[in-house]
């Protein structure tokens, strides 16, 4: 089989690398890719949002299966352009795929539905936030309705401060369009939890819960990033907050899109947080997380082309999902800069010996050399029977790994062995 993945970052490079252990599949071709995936797939100059492209690729190459991995391209409908061409895809639908293209509509479908997440407003105009942003509780959270690169938040801790992001939003469009409309929103307080989940529709099964680290600097400090590195299983998802997400969350999520005629398939991302009145949705994602795949995938044991596949036929069910009882960390190694400005085009070397999964992020191939051409440049994921030796292994392995200018956090997990011990 042949199979075509859209997206070209390290979430992408750990998709694809669990996707080769199938031996089913004969070939991957990785729409864009990048340098370091162009050793486990085809890369090939197509763009991630490039629907009529990826459409003619597919078809001039007799693609068999499509994962269409980034929030952009489900958005705008690749996934539907490709199965209306007979391409079965992993990936939801554009009608389903807005539970993270609009923040309205999420907020709105929560609402009707009694899913628990933080009381909110929405607006359109200017004027009407800036009013409201004088008398709403402080801190408070404002969020640019549409996609945003994962940025699209600002936590405003003082009413200057959230006066001055609803004008870097509305009248500044610091996000494009996608600030025409802002949610602003309770801000809630207690541990982040993420979880995947696969599903089909009607089944839902999540995968293993992850700890993200947003921050760029140590102890949570410095400006917000895409994820600076990932730890699984997060520590505060116990058995009694996963019965109360699936009861209280995930299924209604999905019984409510499919009550909005907008079944969904493919993999939702549950941003959570545990609230001292029980776990909340902090927000939805149509597809895998990054860089909180990069943990979770390297911990499933069951094939997941086989899970893609009965999650696209509508034949999803748990036995089919199984993962190891290991713990697993996730090191981002970044440009210096990021995430505002940065150099890039120095090579990357990794000592002989490195006991980790590497996942590319960022870098490109010049002079046939791998040379960094991203923020985020890598992921350093190490498996152990402990969360403590997941995490040393994960440091152990990035001391192995050389590029000019490269900086990461020191403190991937401390927070979660804290709550461990």
């Amino acid at each position: 089989m042949k199979i075509m993945v859209i997206g070209g970052g390290g979430r992408e490079h750990a998709i694809i690398k669990k996707l080769k252990e199938n031996k089913e599949i004969e070939k991957i071709y990785a729409l864009p890719g990048n340098g370091g995936i162009a050793q486990d797939a085809e890369c090939v100059a197509v763009g991630a949002t490039d629907i009529k492209g990826a459409v003619d690729f597919a078809k001039s190459n007799n693609i068999d299966f499509c994962v269409v991995t980034p929030d952009d391209p489900l958005v705008l409908g690749m996934a539907d352009a490709l199965r209306e061409i007979g391409v079965p895809c992993f990936g939801p639908s554009k009608d389903a795929a807005i539970i993270e293209g609009s923040k309205v509509f999420s907020k709105n479908l929560m609402k009707k539905y009694g899913i628990p997440t933080a009381e909110y407003e929405v607006f359109s105009d200017m004027e009407s936030a800036l009013k409201y942003a004088q008398t709403c509780p402080i801190p408070t959270v404002i969020k640019a309705d549409g996609l945003a690169l994962g940025k699209g938040v600002i936590i405003a801790m003082t009413r200057e401060e959230a006066v001055d992001a609803i004008h870097s939003m509305m009248e500044d469009k610091i996000f494009g369009e996608s600030g025409s409309n802002v949610v602003i929103e309770e801000f809630l307080e207690g541990p982040e939890i993420s979880v995947l989940s696969f599903t089909d529709g009607k089944t839902v099964v999540p995968m293993i819960s992850s700890m993200d680290h947003k921050r760029a600097l140590d102890n949570d400090m410095g400006l917000n990033t895409g994820g600076m590195g990932t730890v699984a299983p997060n520590p505060y998802y116990t058995p009694d907050v996963a019965k109360e997400c699936m009861d209280k969350i995930f299924l209604p999520t999905i019984n409510a899109m499919n009550a909005e005629g907008r079944s969904f398939k493919g993999c939702l991302y549950f941003g959570l947080m545990l609230t001292k009145n029980g776990p909340k949705v902090i927000e939805y994602n149509c597809r895998f997380g990054d860089p909180e795949t990069q943990v979770v995938l390297p911990l499933l044991e069951s094939d997941l082309f086989t899970i893609m596949k009965a999650v696209e036929n509508g034949e999803l069910t748990e036995d089919l999902v199984k993962f190891s009882s290991k713990h697993a960390c996730c090191v981002v190694m970044a440009s210096e800069g990021y995430p505002t400005k940065y150099d890039k085009g120095f090579e990357i070397t990794v000592d002989d010996g490195v006991d980790a999964c590497i996942y590319v992020a960022g870098a490109a191939l010049k002079d046939g050399k791998v040379v960094t051409s991203g923020g985020r440049v890598l992921g350093v994921t190490a498996t152990a029977d402990s969360l403590e030796e997941a995490i040393a292994k994960s440091y152990k392995a990035v001391e192995g790994v050389h590029f000019d200018n490269a900086f990461y956090r020191k403190d991937i997990g401390q927070r979660a062995l804290k709550a461990t011990n």
